[in-house]
């Protein structure tokens, strides 16, 4: 499994998303933070702006969900056009319940965890998963400090994932820069979350390009 690139539209121009969802176009996958101002203190957008920004988007989407009760909505998100839908374990009540509803709508299923949230928690149902999502920073805004304490995590899950022959996607998402790409590869991430480090770059294509280059250094070291 190669590197992923998934630019964050939450450090884009909300008033002219499309245009900044073209502008990364050479990326892998669209990152959709869906926020609900209660699981975390933000707010950002829901299912009608989903699923317009999926019909317009050149990339498949990959929405996060940071909101309460995804064993309602998180199967929602898949029927809107999202091809990978993310809910966190900390707030589902069956998370292997959701997983399987996604998979049978036809989306990625994937969980998040919180940078406090022990690894040990989905360990005993890791083949349920498409994808674990750790988060590298507190979830709810961008622009926050890489956390490398987290990096244990990755590398617990990924040894995990290869001792069960399980082609697990790893995503991290918070501070994912030029600087902090080495380490993430390295600690056996595989598709990386980047918001400020695109969209502040005058070149959205260039910026993309060169955090795949890292992220392919590091993969061969």
């Amino acid at each position: 499994m190669g590197i992923q690139i998934a630019p964050s539209i939450l450090s884009a121009d909300f008033a002219n998303l499309e245009r900044d969802i073209v502008a990364v176009s050479d990326a892998d996958w669209l990152h959709v933070d869906v926020m609900d101002g209660h699981f975390v203190p933000n707010l950002t957008l829901g299912l009608p702006v989903l699923e317009r920004l999926a019909e317009v988007s050149p990339l498949p989407v990959d929405a996060h969900l940071m909101i309460e009760d995804p064993d309602r909505w998180a199967p929602r998100y898949a029927e809107a056009g999202a091809t990978s839908v993310t809910f966190h374990l900390e707030a589902a009540a069956d998370p292997v319940r959701i997983a399987r509803d996604l998979r049978a709508l036809g989306a990625r299923s994937s969980v998040a965890l919180k940078p406090g949230t022990p690894v040990e928690h989905v360990m005993d149902v890791l083949v349920e998963f498409d994808m674990v999502l750790v988060m590298t920073v507190e979830p709810g805004f961008g622009g926050q400090a890489f956390m490398p304490e987290t990096m244990p995590k990755v590398r617990a899950l990924r040894d995990a994932a290869r001792a069960a022959g399980h082609p697990l996607r790893i995503e991290v998402d918070g501070g994912i820069a030029r600087d902090t790409v080495q380490a993430v590869v390295q600690a056996g991430a595989d598709m990386l979350v980047a918001g400020s480090a695109i969209y502040s770059a005058d070149d959205r294509a260039a910026a993309i390009a060169e955090l795949r280059r890292v992220a392919g250094q590091a993969a061969v070291g």
